[in-house]
């Protein structure tokens, strides 16, 4: 018999909030403090709390490690691409005002996809980190 029921039920109730509280933090950061770095650092926190509670194995099934290595260098990309689009739309690397005819909503548009490439970045870092220190015992052929 398990003997970890509360913990598995505790944590199964909680790792949805804890994602949907990491959405929050992203997408209320255009307007307060947070952002992409908070959020990616409180969704990969839901996916180690899910590793610590069900095992490193389980959590392996549900997030690979190539998907958090993928994360990491999407991030970057998205981020990259925000300011190449801003530079092909006649205004300067990160220049959001390019972004659209109406400067606010082009500051809007541009704070949006840098934070979700900053969010999608930390996201993959940290889990990737977890994985690394978590798995040290582990031999993989």
């Amino acid at each position: 018999m398990d003997d970890r029921v509360i913990l598995k039920v505790g944590a199964k109730i909680l790792i949805p909030f804890i994602l949907l509280f990491a959405l929050y933090v992203q997408f209320h950061g255009d307007y307060g403090p947070g952002g992409g770095f908070q959020a990616g650092v409180i969704f990969a926190a839901g996916i180690v709390l899910y590793a610590l509670v069900f095992g490193l194995d389980r959590a392996l099934r549900v997030m690979p490690f190539k998907v958090a290595y993928v994360c990491g260098a999407l991030g970057v990309s998205i981020y990259l691409g925000v300011g190449f689009v801003a530079m092909a739309m006649g205004g300067e690397f990160l220049n959001y005002n390019a972004l659209n005819a109406d400067p606010a909503k082009g500051q809007h548009y541009g704070i949006i996809g840098i934070e979700l490439g900053v969010l999608v970045t930390v996201f993959g870092v940290m889990l990737a980190l977890f994985y690394a220190f978590a798995g040290r015992r582990r031999i993989d052929p």
